[in-house]
């Protein structure tokens, strides 16, 4: 049997769900001729969502295993954020830069509860978290290690797109090649003597990712990551957690620290913590609460309806069972990867709870992506030889049965496109 051609109906228990009737239709498609240029986008145009559903303007469904990058925890459009959203918009939205409103105050509440932090900044984005967590680290620097402000970071990491962020990060992970600023220095991953023999007395904090997103998604050991804490601990020196990406459910806990068991000074969260709408935060512990009134800047960090949409989050993922439901279903996700990676002669499956990455023997991601397109189902392409796959958090396994199928047909696709010598029609 030729498995690369090998094509079955979807099971009907997890069918494709009805299409939005096209008459009834959406309005016409404004033209891009003013969208500035940034990232390639994809042709389709969406304009519904639901769980891990996604509805152009033709009609057309997608199941979608990127979920904004990991940032749609609960799924599209899910109701417990809908309410909390509706609710709140018509009460109160932004009461404006220097007042509190009931929702932040309840948040960072919550937040430092469940993470046992001590305090918490709210923000718009992963990227001005890490901001947020660099300028943190060197003010702990100037009141507690004589100034130090150099950071130490990995190779291949990629803490956001703001300047500050992009200093810390890899200019390959983070597809970029501008200079970043000074006091940065990166080591390889998973490599505690090299990072080690880094430290030095201008040394203020180590800066790294749990599971390293961007880069692949590659894990960090468990005894590295210990031994980074250890190290940290022995030299007085802060250790950030970026966890903009593994944060929030994603690993199956609330913090991917708790599953490495070790424990941050300081913590950014950002993606899945607002589900879909623009939320980050900065947990800080014992003497890294350190910032003054203004230091970290920013007037609509955190204003009420954001505030209402973490709280509807935290509500979801701290529910009894949840986090066991994530890692039920990440190992279902894990199982089916590599049955496929066996069949059609890849590589690696790797990752935790419902974020995976599967290795290409070839740098063909795009191509396999833009195959995965063409049969509905919405992947991306982390590095040239790596797909990645980031759910919503409530994803069925008929919904990864599903995908497991149409992922099949896409590398079916891709096989008679190379045979035949020609491209993967998008």
């Amino acid at each position: 049997m030729n498995l690369f051609n090998l094509r079955r109906s979807a099971p009907a228990a997890v069918a494709e769900p009805k299409r939005a009737p096209v008459a009834q239709a959406h309005p016409k498609v404004p033209a891009r001729t003013y969208l500035m240029p940034s990232t390639e986008h994809a042709r389709q145009v969406f304009v519904r969502g639901q769980g891990s559903w996604l509805w152009d303007n033709e009609g057309h469904a997608y199941l979608d295993f990127t979920q904004g990058g990991a940032v749609n925890s609960l799924g599209h459009s899910p109701s417990a954020l809908v309410k909390a959203l509706s609710n709140q918009a018509q009460a109160l939205i932004n009461p404006g830069g220097g007042y509190h409103s009931h929702g932040l105050l309840a948040l960072v509440e919550r937040l430092c509860q469940s993470t046992g932090s001590d305090q918490a900044y709210l923000l718009n984005s992963g990227a001005e978290a890490c901001e947020g967590a660099i300028k943190l680290a060197r003010k702990w620097g100037q009141l507690h290690r004589n100034g130090a402000y150099h950071i130490i970071t990995a190779n291949q990491a990629c803490h956001g797109r703001s300047l500050g962020a992009l200093s810390a990060s890899d200019p390959l992970a983070c597809n970029r090649c501008e200079p970043g600023l000074p006091g940065f220095s990166k080591v390889p991953f998973n490599d505690l003597a090299a990072l080690h023999a880094a430290v030095d007395s201008r040394t203020v904090a180590i800066m790294l990712e749990p599971i390293q997103g961007e880069a692949g998604v590659i894990p960090a050991t468990r005894e590295y990551l210990q031994g980074v804490q250890k190290l940290c601990r022995e030299l007085g020196i802060l250790l950030i957690l970026d966890e903009v990406q593994t944060g929030i459910g994603r690993c199956g806990a609330l913090l991917a620290e708790q599953t490495f068991g070790v424990r941050a000074d300081i913590v950014t969260l950002g993606k899945g913590l607002g589900a879909g709408v623009p939320l980050a935060a900065l947990l800080a512990r014992g003497t890294a609460c350190c910032a003054e009134p203004g230091e970290l800047e920013g007037s609509h960090h955190g204003n009420a309806l954001m505030s209402a949409a973490g709280l509807a989050v935290l509500d979801t993922v701290l529910e009894p069972g949840f986090f066991e439901q994530v890692q039920d279903s990440g190992r279902h996700l894990r199982d089916g990867l590599a049955r496929l990676a066996g069949r059609y002669g890849q590589g690696q499956v790797r990752g935790q709870g419902l974020l995976w990455a599967l290795q290409l023997q070839d740098n063909l991601a795009k191509e396999l992506v833009a195959a995965a397109l063409h049969e509905g189902l919405l992947l991306n392409a982390a590095q040239p030889d790596v797909v990645r796959f980031s759910p919503a958090l409530t994803v069925s396994k008929g919904n990864i049965d599903e995908m497991l199928l149409r992922l099949a047909r896409a590398f079916a696709r891709l096989h008679t496109q190379q045979q035949a010598g020609g491209q993967v029609p998008a």
